[in-house]
């Protein structure tokens, strides 16, 4: 991915853990590397397709200034996300922000804190057997396109399909989804438990019916396992109900671990 860096913009602004220091302020410096796909823009010479870094600059500047933080983390971390939402072709940014008149009471030349946050492709599958089916998932679909630093990008048909695991209860509609995200895997996950728990369902009896059942399937080429959350989708290779609507909106979209493509994963059951 192409790169364009801004080095040691210097901001005067008040943050810090002191009162004299969101009092009176102080200098820092701001560098970024941004990452964005400058191929247009050096094909046509058109600043539209790639990103103006004088006007980053100036929301730098007037960011830094507007707010008041205590910690650099913070102020780094909200900087870089209200970045990320408000600059299209802006894919991914590496930030660093510079304290040299950091008060400590010790000669040191700067402390600073870096962070690399980005957009994340996640794909997420919706299943409901209890209830106005599709009303459940229509709902969910409306409130992760509202949640902050989230864009639902393609949407399944949805589709009707017999019990999984527990076989003795009502089919279920089901469908998945695209979604761009700012959030982590568990900060996504603790959202999905949020909008089920909103949609009324209990966590009774595993594989029982529910009003909604969100699962992360896929979260860019991730793999990971932890104690809860595990992606790839543990099972999803064995659910035709998972498979089907995800050949519909990334058909050849390749398992991370597996190395096939959704349409050879159907291809498989």
């Amino acid at each position: 991915m192409d790169k364009i860096k801004i080095e040691n913009l210097e901001v005067f602004a008040n943050h810090g853990v002191f009162p004299e220091e969101n009092r009176l302020g102080q200098k820092f410096l701001v560098s970024a590397v941004l990452y964005t796909d400058t191929r247009k823009a050096g094909q046509t010479d058109d600043l539209s397709a790639s990103i103006d870094y004088g006007e980053i600059c100036r929301f730098f500047d007037s960011y830094m200034k507007k707010q008041t933080y205590q910690l650099l983390e913070r102020a780094a971390e909200t900087l870089a996300e209200e970045l990320l939402l408000k600059t299209p072709n802006l894919r991914k940014v590496k930030l660093e922000i510079k304290k040299p008149w950091a008060p400590i009471g010790l000669p040191l030349e700067s402390v600073s804190v870096k962070i690399t946050r980005s957009w994340h492709t996640a794909y997420i599958a919706l299943g409901s057997n209890m209830g106005n089916k599709e009303e459940f998932l229509s709902r969910a679909v409306s409130e992760l396109s509202d949640l902050h630093g989230c864009e639902v990008k393609k949407i399944s048909s949805w589709i009707e399909t017999k019990a999984y695991g527990v076989t003795d209860q009502p089919d279920f509609l089901n469908g998945c989804l695209k979604l761009r995200t700012l959030l982590t895997p568990q900060e996504l996950l603790d959202e999905l438990h949020r909008i089920e728990q909103d949609a009324g369902r209990v966590r009774k009896v595993h594989w029982g019916p529910r009003t909604l059942d969100l699962d992360i399937i896929f979260y860019d080429d991730l793999v990971l396992q932890s104690e809860e959350l595990c992606i790839p989708h543990v099972d999803m290779h064995n659910r035709r109900f998972v498979l089907e609507p995800l050949c519909e909106i990334a058909p050849y979209m390749r398992h991370p671990v597996y190395g096939w493509t959704m349409m050879e994963g159907l291809g498989l059951l």
